[in-house]
């Protein structure tokens, strides 16, 4: 215990210091460490005051939750929280880097807390399915007022310490989290300031106990987005007992909350996703020592949706970065975009007012490819045809430096043809970002045959640096994401032409929690672009061909699989819509039948899986996780659903490949045979899990 937890004194203050690298967890280890410290430090009549603060780069940045659903270890909690709460010497935390969920609440049962500019404070737990456990719903009510209470619990989101300076919830923004906790600690002493135990004060309740409005509106405005999810509207309800009832309840009403929580399916899918994203960070196949090159400066090539959505990524990051154009024109028409997109956000309050024009400032717009030549890694993000892609990195081979990381932003092309072009095909690779690039998380990073490691290292610390969640994925047609979505498709296509309609098929998969259906998605992106795909290689879909040649685009032309209403994005099934598929089923002599959505499920959700299972097979995919995080960040899969292949393995390998095999049969659809993979699985009685 004593490894992780150390016990200075200096002079009248007590310092103890928690060592557990890599974020100070609070393992059993490092509870019981902060306990002997501070009972030797209360018992030391020397001591007058206590900091905690903890060494490396954060505080305690959360429970260790690999402990989560395993029999308890001493100390309790409640019995290590009461040892601080109750000390008869001021304890102050001293925080630096994040003090989020367990953090936060040790921090709480301090007497004072303190923390350092760049200091984040939060309890997310609920973005792993479940509430605050250790007083945190209680303490944090009182601490800041129900309001912004509700904004932390309920959205998960951290604040920033100025935000924490401004509510109460720290006392002072500090220079170094220890050496500041010390000087406050010695002007709690100078001042003679009274120990604050948040328990015992309810006076920043007083508004909302008075009128319970304050509490549900945010509540409400918290909760608009969180459809299916159980957690936030538990963890909603855990915050009203602040209001309601005695401190020792609300306590009681938590842990209850806290603990159905845990044992819940929503939870064990969103904790199961949360270690996916972290497993997808580590890369097979490197050889040791190898590590990423340094990246000073950053060019994007395309100023188009793409382009400028990567740009902002990046100027959203602070990072600076060189956009370039073929045009003026071009170029004046996306730097616009992006403008009118960030004004936008600030407008709508998720930026803050005065980010737009400091944005911009990290934008270096600029006409001609000669100028990628002082950038350390470009990314292209031109038109998606071979020939321009090769175009253009022919011309990146003349003109960027020798050792530059060069990237492709392409949705489904051979990253290694676009790498012939050039003599460098070792820093050729994939940077595949889903639209809106400045939004979006995932980036899918495409390893080719000949990217050299630390290129490949390069590209996922890059994309790391930008918030987005990158997967390493191999080289194939699609590669994960739109390799798996495009089944998927057209199965949903092949449906329309048995009886199915647009808005049934998407109301099927809205209902599973998707985020949207294909029909809405295609009217979002445009119908005319796969029409003159389509048209250009010769190919023919009767229903989506039928509907271009009537004028229906999509949303941008108030009518597509659905109509709109001027000004709306909202999707309003179309009785000529089903006309037309009528007339065009029977122009082809097809026969319209009954289709149930446990049918529409099956085929298209099963179809994915059954893809996944070929990309595992294939080694496309390192693990079924990176395949989960692919469609949890680039497709919003729900979370609570934990990723396409963790899905499958709770609804049961061997019923999928029954299904499957069904569906294959009745619509004799080869595409609809179930992989050997999956079958082997079943038959084994294995998961997509067991291969991890």
């Amino acid at each position: 215990m004593t490894e992780v937890v150390k016990l200075e004194r200096h002079d009248v203050i007590a310092t103890i210091t928690v060592d557990y690298p890599p974020v100070n967890a609070l393992s059993a280890a490092v509870r019981g460490g902060i306990l002997r410290c501070m009972n030797l430090a209360i018992a030391d009549p020397k001591v007058k005051a206590i900091v905690l603060t903890c060494a490396g780069r954060t505080f305690i940045a959360g429970a260790d939750i690999t402990e989560f659903g395993k029999p308890p270890q001493p100390p309790t909690w409640d019995e290590f929280m009461a040892v601080i709460e109750d000390s008869p010497k001021s304890v102050v935390a001293a925080i630096h880097g994040s003090a989020l969920g367990g953090g936060l609440e040790v921090a709480l049962a301090c007497h004072f807390r303190v923390a350092t500019e760049n200091a984040k404070l939060g309890l997310p737990e609920v973005k792993l399915g479940l509430l605050p456990g250790g007083g945190g719903t209680q303490r944090l009510p009182r601490a800041v007022g129900p309001e912004l209470a509700v904004k932390m619990i309920v959205g998960g989101d951290p604040i920033t310490a100025r935000e924490a300076l401004s509510s109460g919830l720290i006392a002072e923004i500090v220079g170094t989290a220890a050496a500041g906790g010390q000087a406050f600690a010695r002007k709690v002493l100078a001042e003679r300031l009274p120990i604050r135990k948040l328990r015992d004060d309810d006076s920043k309740l007083a508004a909302a106990k008075a009128d319970r409005s304050i509490f549900t509106n945010a509540v409400a405005s918290m909760t608009r987005r969180a459809r299916g999810l159980e957690a936030p509207f538990a963890a909603a309800d855990t915050v009203g007992a602040a209001i309601d009832l005695p401190f020792e309840e609300g306590l009681k009403k938590e842990l209850e909350g806290f603990n159905k929580l845990l044992r819940s399916d929503q939870s064990k899918a969103q904790r199961y996703a949360f270690f996916a994203e972290r497993a997808a960070n580590k890369l097979a196949g490197l050889p040791e020592g190898t590590r990423p090159r340094q990246i000073e400066r950053v060019a994007v090539v395309g100023a188009g949706t793409m382009g400028g959505g990567i740009a902002m990524s990046f100027a959203n990051a602070g990072v600076s970065v060189t956009l370039i154009e073929s045009t003026e024109e071009q170029l004046e028409r996306g730097l616009g975009t992006i403008q009118r997109n960030w004004e936008a956000s600030a407008a709508r309050g998720s930026i803050p007012a005065d980010a737009p024009p400091k944005r911009m400032a990290l934008i270096n717009a600029v006409v001609g490819l000669s100028n990628v030549k002082d950038a350390d890694l470009v990314i292209e993000a031109v038109f998606e045809t071979m020939a321009v892609k090769k175009e253009v990195f022919a011309q990146l081979d003349k003109y960027a430096k020798q050792g530059a990381v060069l990237a492709s932003n392409t949705s489904y092309l051979d990253i290694d043809e676009i790498a012939s072009v050039t003599d460098r095909p070792q820093d050729v690779l994939g940077m595949h970002f889903f639209s809106p690039a400045n939004v979006m998380k995932l980036c899918e990073i495409v390893r080719g045959p000949r990217t050299a490691p630390d290129a490949l290292l390069t590209a996922v610390s890059v994309a790391r640096q930008i918030g987005k969640a990158p997967v390493v994925v191999g080289l194939c047609h699609g590669f994960v994401a739109n390799r798996m979505y495009d089944p998927a498709f057209k199965q949903a296509d092949k449906l329309l032409f048995e009886g199915a309609l647009p808005h049934q098929i998407d109301a099927v998969l809205t209902k599973f929690g998707m985020p949207m259906g294909p029909f809405v998605m295609g009217d979002m992106a445009g119908l005319d672009i796969g029409w003159l795909s389509r048209k250009d290689r010769g190919v023919k879909s009767e229903i989506s061909d039928a509907l271009c040649e009537a004028g229906r685009f999509g949303l941008k032309a108030n009518k597509g699989w659905y109509k709109y209403e001027p000004g709306s994005r909202a999707p309003i099934p179309d009785p000529d819509v089903e006309t037309l598929i009528d007339e065009t089923l029977i122009r082809l002599g097809r026969k319209r039948r009954a289709i149930s959505d446990e049918e529409i499920l099956e085929r298209m959700m099963y179809s994915i899986v059954n893809e996944g299972a070929h990309i595992l097979e294939e080694g496309i995919a390192a693990r079924p996780g990176d395949i989960d995080v692919v469609w949890l960040y680039g497709f919003g899969w729900p979370v609570y659903r934990g990723g396409p292949m963790y899905w499958a393995d709770q609804v049961g390998l061997m019923h999928i490949v029954d299904r499957l095999a069904f569906h294959a049969k009745q619509t004799n659809d080869l595409s609809l045979e179930p992989a050997s993979l999956i079958k082997r699985l079943a038959a084994q009685g294995k998961v997509f899990a067991s291969l991890t």
